[in-house]
């Protein structure tokens, strides 16, 4: 007997201000769990002002999850800042729910990805974004190579 995974469609929300430091934890958990090669360059007070002075008013951010806080997606127009889910509800359909969230009424879309971040390469490939730049990593903080994507709308 074959066994398949229940499809069930995830909860995502408006994320309200009592989300910010649960998403600041989030972040840097994923980034310690899934992306270990990064610099820690911020401590978690750091992080917790970043999300509040910065992404908090100048981007839509939305989260996943029921009871805990499974994932979160901050984007602007025309550019997706940070997608980040949970380690353990990865291939949840909670980046797609948030991502497409993202990209409804927007023409196009574009991200950076860590050129090492493998799995997240073959996740926005999949939903349509396209590599349009490799840099070697001078122009971010973390100084490790990445890779401008882009999502145009009705473009295969």
């Amino acid at each position: 007997m074959v066994s398949r995974r229940k499809s069930i469609a995830p909860r995502i929300r408006s994320a309200r201000p009592a989300d910010i430091e649960p998403i600041a934890r989030l972040f840097r958990l994923v980034r310690e769990t899934c992306l270990p090669y990064l610099p820690r360059l911020h401590s978690p007070a750091e992080e917790l002002a970043y999300f509040h002075d910065r992404v908090w008013p100048n981007n839509t951010v939305w989260v996943a999850g029921e009871a805990s806080l499974d994932g979160f997606c901050a984007w602007r127009a025309g550019w997706v800042d940070h997608l980040y889910i949970r380690p353990d509800r990865h291939r949840a359909g909670l980046g797609t729910a948030l991502l497409s969230q993202a990209m409804a009424g927007q023409a196009a879309l574009r991200l950076w990805v860590f050129q090492r971040n493998a799995q997240a390469l073959r996740f926005y490939t999949a939903r349509g974004f396209r590599a349009v730049e490799h840099t070697n990593g001078s122009r971010n903080e973390e100084r490790e190579p990445d890779t401008l994507m882009e999502w145009v709308r009705g473009v295969p």
